[in-house]
């Protein structure tokens, strides 16, 4: 019932991936949300998020930086580093992942995409065909009030861990203790 909205695996944060594992399975580039899967809401890059991202360009990743702010935000976040990048996409409708898999100028198989919200990042990207990391959202610890759309992330989420699909066990594998995360 909730496997559209099921990620091929589900980590801590973006620092957990073993992204040189991911790469000897074949993929080349990383669709990438920005606002609480890299950075809290609307914050700049840390150094840290602009050290990553130097990282996968020097190991050869293509990147592409997928949301649903404006131009002006997302130039505001990569001052430190150079990547592609979709403004206003639209997400979840799958022709913003289709476009961003052929301005990366690979195969649909060759991309992943990491996010953090079920509805709109791992939605889209299942409905695009293409394969997802699911991350905590940034905040996931803070006793704040949370909308009703991470209340409903968290029954989708149960239903996922419970029934434990193995969408790709491949991706399982390169992902350090994807198991232990709730």
């Amino acid at each position: 019932m909730f496997k559209i909205f099921y990620p091929h695996c589900y980590v801590e944060d973006v620092f957990s991936i073993d992204y040189e594992k991911l790469m000897t399975m074949g993929f080349k580039a990383l669709i990438l949300d920005i606002d609480n899967t890299l950075v809290p809401h609307g914050d700049d890059s840390t150094t840290a998020i602009d050290d990553l991202f130097n990282r996968l360009h020097a190991m050869g990743w293509k990147t592409l930086l997928l949301s649903n702010n404006n131009r002006k935000r997302i130039e505001r976040f990569m001052t430190n580093f150079n990547t592609l990048y979709i403004e206003e996409a639209g997400k979840p409708n799958p022709a913003c992942y289709h476009r961003a898999v052929k301005m990366l100028g690979v195969e649909p198989n060759e991309a992943l995409v990491i996010g953090d919200q079920v509805f709109t990042d791992i939605f889209g990207a299942n409905r695009a065909g293409l394969a997802s990391i699911l991350v905590k959202y940034i905040g996931y610890y803070k006793k704040e009030k949370k909308g009703i759309r991470r209340n409903l992330e968290k029954v989708v989420l149960w239903f996922y861990r419970h029934h434990k699909p193995v969408l790709d066990a491949s991706i399982n594998t390169a992902i350090n203790n994807s198991d232990n995360h709730e």
